[in-house]
């Protein structure tokens, strides 16, 4: 693929601190942009990182036409440097495009621009497990027209950032039974800009409680769960593993949670995708069947939950330490991306 290519004078890379990479604080020096403009994708470009202008009547500023996939990259003992399972997030990211009324991404633009890219920029993906190069693709409405409608015209656009762990801890989280996230029908499955601007309000009132997420319920009971903060969320009920199923259309099909899953049942764990309810999970605790509890999202991977706040009661999970089931999933996950074993489901698209 052609991609007109202007390189940054001077590289930032030294500013980059390995030793404390805090989430979303650091950019590499490039960026990818195409223009969707008159029915067709436009030339696109990597160009210096930087500041974009746009026009105040820009569509998506007034009706939320915006959408993104969350994707990293690893780099292996060897130097070499692998995306994980990207195309999986290509195939999301036009299917959140399709139900925002959005012009689709071509394959070829989305999976060699990211490669391109971050072949540009490998200095800046981490060599460290535990760390990686976040790549955030995102596309939103560019028409400069305040009049409600679908827009016409679109920039896609990819930039990465060098990333360390997400939680560094255990999480303390708040099971929410007042706002709701997403109800049937509406863009819960997405990746929609929108879907994360409901959710300030609710998560900056629940870490002032001191919790670190949000447990979501549905809107008509608020009793079965649907999503944790960013991300799908795992229960252990003695053996067995439950998640919320998709059918809904409420919740994110995580690339990740389609990886715990698949490594679990191949390690014949048993797997249910289905409706979970706060009233089941609060009966498993007392019955001492609730062992583990865990979200997993590309930000993320693995995120252990501690403990579950729900009207009024807590939930304290056993001690991490005796986990089995979401250690072996986050020790499988890294193996996999860092190229410490066999890539059996060839996830790993290798970029250099």
């Amino acid at each position: 693929m052609n991609i007109h290519i202007t390189k940054v004078a001077k590289s930032r890379i030294e500013e980059l601190n390995t030793d404390d990479l805090q989430f979303g604080k650091q950019y590499s020096d490039h960026m990818l942009i195409c223009d969707f403009e008159d029915g067709e994708w436009k030339q696109p470009v990597i160009v210096p990182y930087g500041d974009i202008t746009m026009s105040p009547a820009t569509t998506f500023i007034h009706y939320g036409q915006s959408l993104f996939e969350g994707i990293k990259a690893y780099k292996r003992k060897d130097g070499e440097i692998n995306i994980f399972r990207p195309r999986d997030n290509w195939e999301r990211f036009n299917m959140s495009a399709r139900r925002m009324a959005m012009a689709e991404v071509p394959e070829e633009l989305f999976m060699e621009g990211m490669r391109q890219l971050i072949e540009l920029d490998s200095n800046w993906v981490p060599d460290v497990e535990g760390s990686s190069l976040y790549i955030r693709p995102f596309m939103f409405g560019t028409d400069a027209f305040i009049g409600v409608k679908p827009a016409d015209n679109f920039r896609f656009m990819i930039i990465t950032s060098p990333a360390g762990a997400y939680y560094n801890k255990p999480t303390r989280i708040y099971v929410q039974n007042k706002y709701v996230r997403a109800f049937p029908g509406g863009i819960g499955f997405t990746k929609a800009a929108g879907n994360y601007g409901a959710c300030m309000l609710p998560t900056l009132e629940t870490r002032k409680l001191g919790y670190d997420q949000i447990l979501w319920t549905d809107g008509f009971t608020h009793k079965n769960v649907q999503e944790i903060g960013t991300m799908n969320v795992f229960f252990v009920f003695g053996n067995t593993v439950v998640t919320p199923d998709l059918s809904e259309g409420t919740i994110l099909a995580g690339v990740t949670r389609d990886s715990v899953i698949k490594l679990l049942q191949e390690k014949g764990i048993a797997v249910e995708e289905r409706a979970i309810s706060i009233d089941e999970i609060e009966e498993n605790y007392k019955n001492g069947q609730l062992k583990e509890a865990f979200g997993a999202g590309t930000a993320a991977v693995i995120a252990p939950i501690s403990e579950l706040f729900y009207n009024g009661d807590t939930m304290l999970l056993p001690p991490m330490d005796t986990w089995e089931i979401s250690n072996y999933i986050k020790k499988e996950l890294a193996d996999i991306r860092y190229g410490n074993i066999e890539d059996t489901h060839k996830w790993m698209y290798k970029v250099c």
